[in-house]
């Protein structure tokens, strides 16, 4: 079990960092973004400062209009399929968790279960799989869709699609394998379950063919942030992802969500909030604010006017950047991201920001802290220390220089406040995070019926 008192942290691993620009301040001539060796450099420094997770967030689609901006701004336009790189990856670490973004609008469940499954057993039970139901348009027309279904009837056919991948992970009891030359059995069949379900989206007569994982299960995290997107995590996930940006927003966030687990049978444990933590570290607070300004005067205006429109579900590329977007381009709801779109809309009615000033201040979300490792270290000593999380998903501006610059500085300085550990106490992700190994629903009801 990881030690009480310590919080977890997490590293959003996108290739050269999550900044609009941060991909023209990466080392070297070279784009290292299809590198495996890059990959691999990056997933065992973050294993050196003994983060509990390494994660990549994903979308299953490029973009294909506006490409004037998008070929400045490069999110998901050139990536690795994540479950993919994560599998190369456990071969070149050997604690650390590996987490990847799938999508349960687009996936079936039986191949998603089976990745996973697959996975968690090639790394000795680290994997880790993000639900979303995606958040963008690009991604449906994919998929024959024009656009993305609404957003309840995403949610609704997540949670079907979570509760058939978990009953698939349990086909198999843990000891249902036995091996048996002599007999000439090589599982025991009363220990193995077909699923039989007729659901709204899913029909299924079914049994996954792998083994129960050494997790038992892969680790489930979810970052929604609508009623229906917590009401997800509060039933399903392990871990959840929050982009609150105050203390005050992040600590409403967390009561909220684990106050919802116990309809589900669940107490709050079972649940690690992460809260985004969007670093900038330099020596001293000037280098700090130094780095973070010439980033920000790199963003191009047309990247600029896109980041805006992607998340305010508006097209704004005919508004004059130094002045309000006007109210009457707002939607009245989001059907994409709706914690981004709340605090993109909160930041025109209530800021009166110019579009400049708009894209040039708006984070997506997450805590920045611009300044030394003491700084950074303060920051997330005093959010964990409120009760507004139980870790953090470490977003960098840039990579892979930030995560150096975290490891060598802000990491030792948590250590020697007693608030992270020295080293990690087991070899699953699970027990990185305090969980416990789940029974299988089969053994479960097993019990209770010899009970």
């Amino acid at each position: 079990m990881a030690e009480r008192g310590k919080m977890a942290l997490a590293l959003l691993a996108q290739a050269h960092g999550l900044h609009p620009a941060g991909w023209m301040k990466a080392p070297g001539a070279t784009d290292g973004t299809n590198d495996i060796d890059y990959h691999v450099a990056m997933a065992q420094l973050a294993e050196k400062g003994k983060f509990d997770l390494f994660f990549i967030a994903d979308t299953p689609a490029a973009r294909t209009d506006n490409l004037d901006a998008w070929s400045r701004y490069i999110p998901y336009m050139n990536c690795l399929e994540p479950i993919t790189l994560l599998t190369a990856l456990a071969g070149h670490t050997s604690r650390i968790g590996l987490g990847g973004t799938a999508s349960t609008s687009f996936y079936e469940p039986y191949n998603l279960a089976r990745l996973y499954g697959s996975l968690d057993h090639i790394s000795h039970g680290r994997a880790a799989w993000n639900v979303v139901t995606s958040g963008n348009n690009y991604a449906a027309r994919n998929f024959g869709e024009d656009k993305l279904a609404p957003h309840a009837r995403r949610y609704a056919r997540a949670k079907e699609f979570v509760e058939i991948v978990k009953a698939l992970w349990d086909t198999y009891d843990d000891d249902a394998v036995v091996f048996d030359k002599a007999r000439g059995v090589y599982f025991d069949p009363a220990k193995f379950h077909v699923l039989d379900h007729q659901g709204e989206f899913f029909k299924m007569h079914s049994a996954l063919n792998l083994a129960r994982c050494p997790q038992g299960q892969p680790v489930i995290i979810q970052a929604g942030a609508s009623d229906a997107g917590k009401e997800l995590a509060a039933e399903t996930a392990e871990v959840v992802f929050n982009s609150d940006d105050t203390p005050e927003a992040a600590k409403a966030y967390y009561d909220d969500v684990k106050g919802r687990m116990a309809k589900f049978g669940r107490t709050p444990d079972e649940i690690r909030v992460l809260a985004g933590l969007t670093p900038t570290i330099g020596e001293s607070r000037w280098e700090a604010e130094d780095k973070h300004r010439t980033l920000q005067e790199m963003i191009h205006p047309l990247v600029g006017k896109i980041r805006v429109a992607s998340d305010l579900e508006a097209d704004v590329s005919d508004l004059d950047p130094d002045q309000p977007i006007p109210l009457d381009r707002i939607p009245k709801s989001a059907n994409l991201h709706t914690r981004y779109f709340q605090q993109i809309v909160a930041m025109i009615t209530e800021q009166k920001l110019t579009l400049r000033q708009l894209w040039q201040r708006y984070e997506r979300g997450n805590k920045r802290v611009i300044g030394t490792p003491a700084d950074v270290a303060d920051a997330m000593e005093e959010w964990f220390s409120l009760g507004a999380c139980d870790g953090y998903m470490v977003i960098f501006p840039t990579l892979p220089d930030g995560l150096e610059a975290f490891v060598a500085g802000v990491v030792p300085e948590l250590q020697r406040r007693g608030l992270y550990k020295l080293d990690y106490e087991g070899t699953t992700l699970r027990e990185h995070l305090g969980f416990r190994r789940p029974e299988s629903r089969y053994a479960r009801a097993g019990m209770k019926a010899a009970g």
